[in-house]
């Protein structure tokens, strides 16, 4: 398989044309069970946005990119903090906690030169921000964007379409 050239034409449709949740109907009650388990209120739902934009990039997807900054969008969030997600660490956009959110979803995914990818001291920063019940849900808010993140690489789902239509 040969490299597409940096400067070609990205094919505007979809790898996969069939819906996933169409192949695997138990993806929709997988999907509803970390939907529900990230919206228990424990974190702010901008937060988990913010955080899991940033996977997106991190992972190079323009869909989860496109997806979670429409959700930010609609939240009312500002062009400067979406924007500025790419380079959080010396933004002054965010608060503490949406900063611990995003140092922990840059740790899980990103391999570290230390070793261990998160450390005591991040738990420790992220532990001073959220109590254990709102730091289980980022963890599964991590997890729920990780979970997709396959689909969004190998399938290919339209950026900018409707979340329930990516696939036509």
């Amino acid at each position: 398989m040969t490299a597409r050239s940096i400067t070609a034409a990205v094919p505007a449709g979809p790898r996969m044309t069939v819906d996933p949740q169409e192949l695997v109907p138990e993806l929709a009650e997988v999907s509803a069970a970390l939907f529900k388990a990230t919206g228990n209120r424990s974190v702010p739902r901008t937060t988990i946005s913010l955080l899991q934009l940033r996977a997106g990039q991190i992972v190079g997807n323009t869909y989860l990119t496109v997806l979670h900054t429409g959700f930010l969008r609609k939240a009312g969030e500002s062009e400067e903090r979406i924007t500025a997600v790419a380079s959080w660490q010396d933004a002054p956009y965010f608060t503490g906690a949406e900063r611990a959110a995003l140092a922990l979803v840059e740790a899980v995914l990103l391999p570290s030169a230390q070793g261990e990818r998160v450390s005591d001291e991040l738990y420790a920063q992220a532990a001073e921000h959220y109590d254990p019940k709102a730091l289980t849900t980022l963890m599964i808010a991590i997890g729920q964007v990780n979970f997709f993140i396959p689909l969004a690489l190998i399938a290919k789902p339209v950026a900018g379409r409707a979340f329930n239509e990516p696939w036509n």
